[in-house]
């Protein structure tokens, strides 16, 4: 017998569409990027031969997962949670347009570490798209009772789909 709760198995596999980054990469927000993470590499921001072995100036490898902002005149997304004491930001940002898993709705929420395969630089001018699904589900008995493990893939690939990297995420979820 499972100790998933009831309906959760149903999420393992539903992705979302591909959704592109609402702008393609830029050598502005590059540059940024680059100062943020203290990393100086030419290859991000000259177009010589620090670049040239990549295809022209590119942006570091982690680059693809910032790139997806809150285009300007949208709504916040946690906007509509602002007067809910509840509500504990499961289910908006941070699963990148997945559903919800309702049956874990108000449960503890911890994250469970990530892990980056990274194939190739996201070079200046290219749009980036990303498609997350719920790869797994499971559950653990623990000490302190159950814990459950929800495992989201995002492959972000260019507009040609080319893959650039797989990030896989874990999140917890224990009842309150």
């Amino acid at each position: 017998m499972s100790m998933l709760p009831e309906g959760v198995a149903a999420y393992i596999g539903v992705s979302t569409d591909h959704e592109f980054a609402p702008e393609a990469v830029e050598p502005g927000a590059v540059r940024r990027f680059a100062q943020a993470i203290m990393d100086d590499d030419p290859a991000y921001w000259r177009d010589d031969e620090a670049s040239a072995r990549h295809g022209g100036p590119v942006a570091p490898p982690l680059f693809p997962t910032a790139m997806f902002r809150r285009p300007f005149g949208t709504p916040d997304p946690f906007a509509a949670f602002a007067e809910d004491p509840d509500h504990d930001g499961a289910g908006t940002v941070a699963t990148l347009g997945l559903p919800e898993i309702l049956p874990f709705r108000g449960y503890n929420v911890l994250a469970g570490g990530s892990e980056v395969e990274f194939l190739r630089y996201a070079r200046w001018g290219e749009k980036v798209r990303v498609r997350s699904s719920y790869a797994d589900i499971e559950a653990k008995q623990t000490s302190k009772g159950p814990l459950f493990l929800i495992h989201i893939l995002s492959e972000f690939t260019t507009a040609e789909g080319e893959l650039l990297m797989r990030v896989r995420r874990t999140s917890l979820r224990r009842p309150v």
